[in-house]
This record gives C-alpha cells, structure tokens and sequence, in this order.
C-alpha cells in the first residue's frame, strides 16, 4: 500500500519588473481625429508630430467603444468600464477608479494620486457608487473654478496647466489624469479658428509637461504618459459637424492615442485596433494591480 502527495500549493507568477513608476494620463478634450493624427500636415499638432511622437508611439486606429461624450470617456479611462453615466457630473461611476483601486494595492498616500482637471464636473473621477469602495481610497482633486469640484464649472486651461506644475512639483504623485477643455470648449460654439487654436494650446501644454516631467529628477526616466481624447466630434456631413459629438459616427469614435515611458518603444506608428479601456488596463500592468472583471487589454505591442 502507497500514497501519493499532491502538493496544492499554487506556483506564484511574479510580476514583470518594469522601470515605470508613475503614470501621468492627459486628456485633450473633444478633437476630431482628422484635426490631430489624422490630418498630414500635422498643423495644429507641431508638438507631437515633431518633438514628442520620435520618443514615444502613436496610434493610428485608437477609438472610443462607449458614449462619446465627456463623462463616460474619462469613466471608461478611469475604471476600465464603459458606462451609461450622467454627462453633467451628477452620477458617480459604478465601479472603483483605478485611483483607488492602485492606492488600495499599494497602501499609497492620497496625495499620491489626483484627478486635475478644466471641467469641475470630472470630480466625480474620484468616487463610486460601489458600496465596498465609495468613499474609500479616493484621489486628491483639482478640479473647474478655484478648484471648486463637480458644480463649480470650467476653468481656463491655463489655470489648469499651472495648477498641474504645482501639484506634480509639490506631491510628485504616482498616478494622475489631467483634463484640458479644449478644444470641446471652443467646438461647442462653432467657431472653427477658436477650436483649431484651441487643439494647438493643448498640444503646447502636453508638451510642456512631458518636457517637465523628463527633466524632473523623481519623474525622468520612472514616468509613463498616455496622451488620448475623451471623445471625438461629428464628421463633416454628420449633424452640425465639428460643433457637436455623441454619436457612434466615425468623428465622434476614432480618436487619438500618443503612449510614451521607459518601457515603451521609440519613434513607432501602430496600426492596432485599440481602445480607450486598454489605457487602464496597461496601466494596471505597469503599476502591478488589478482591474477586476475588464474588458480591457493590455497593449503589449506598446513594450519593448
């Protein structure tokens, strides 16, 4: 008579290594594609095309699957999920932010992650409405008018690009989603030089900030960027074309995606059908926790 003994114990994986530490998303408000990527001359986009797409990767199939509109794109950014939510901030996401769920992994200080943002309605980032996670691991705020919250309106994005110096040079947070109004801003009142203009201030500040942060001595060299768009806007034809966005045409859905860290390839242009929750999805990858029950994927042709 023998016995055999069956070990139950489960191999561990261990998680890949990576030089990322901090993760920074910015988020240029509502332009169509054909105005960013999409257009060859690249004229109200000089910033990426020249200085920042030869150190990083550049989408050229990125969409929105979801609503096209503000709240639910930066929902399905910030959680993973697309969701039919409230557009004027007075709906909370369902499920838990990555914010809280990387503070609840990593037992991080909430001054570690922030929701910046021009439109005090995106606030409402920072919570859900999941009953084990409301109120519970929350990121720090900046948000619309003298940083008043999901009432308080839009602010300039000035505003909101000082602000983002301060606090990145202040708290050094790990993880931060980062909201320009414009060029929706400008779109929504069909003045087309105010929304072109308006696509090419962001694109300096996105500049700018990537410029800072690689010449930051806690961020140079441990930080990834995501730079995408909430949404696009309604193709020529469609409605009342750029002044206007929320629906599945190919102007509100296709958007841009422009994805650079120490663990990204180089001066690359991808063809890879992707979409907005695989931001969070690759996120959760480069910071080691879970998104539970997403759909998302991680964009692995991103990695060297």
């Amino acid at each position: 008579m023998f016995s055999i003994v069956v070990s139950c114990t489960k191999d561990k994986v261990q998680p890949k290594e990576y030089e990322t530490e901090n993760v920074i998303i910015i988020v240029m408000d509502g332009p169509r594609y054909s105005e960013t990527w999409g257009d060859s001359s690249h004229q109200f986009i000089p910033r990426m095309a020249n200085d920042l797409a030869p150190i990083g990767c550049i989408y050229t199939d990125f969409y929105s699957q979801g609503e096209t509109f503000t709240i639910p794109g930066h929902t399905a950014i910030s959680t993973g999920f697309y969701q039919y939510i409230d557009n004027g901030g007075l709906e909370l996401p369902q499920r838990p932010s990555i914010f809280q769920l990387w503070r609840s992994r990593h037992n991080a200080p909430q001054d570690k992650s922030w929701v910046i943002a021009s439109k005090g309605k995106i606030e409402v980032l920072a919570n859900c409405s999941n009953l084990s996670w409301k109120d519970q691991f929350s990121p720090m705020t900046d948000c619309g008018i003298e940083s008043g919250g999901a009432m308080s309106g839009y602010r300039h994005d000035s505003i909101t690009f000082q602000n983002t110096l301060d606090i990145l040079s202040t708290h050094h947070p790990n993880l931060a989603i980062i909201n320009f109004r414009e060029p929706d801003f400008s779109g929504h009142t069909c003045d087309l030089e105010a929304y072109q203009q308006g696509i090419q201030d962001v694109d300096d500040y996105i500049y700018q900030l990537i410029n800072y942060i690689e010449t930051d001595s806690l961020y140079q060299g441990k930080t990834t960027v995501f730079v995408t768009n909430d949404h696009g806007r309604h193709s020529d034809g469609v409605a009342d074309g750029f002044c206007s966005h929320g629906d599945p045409c190919d102007g509100c859905k296709h958007i841009n995606l422009f994805a650079f860290g120490p663990d990204f390839k180089k001066d690359v242009i991808l063809s890879n059908e992707r979409e907005l929750i695989d931001i969070p999805a690759t996120i959760a990858e480069l910071l080691h926790f879970d998104i539970p029950n997403s759909n998302g994927n991680v964009m692995i042709e991103l990695f060297k």
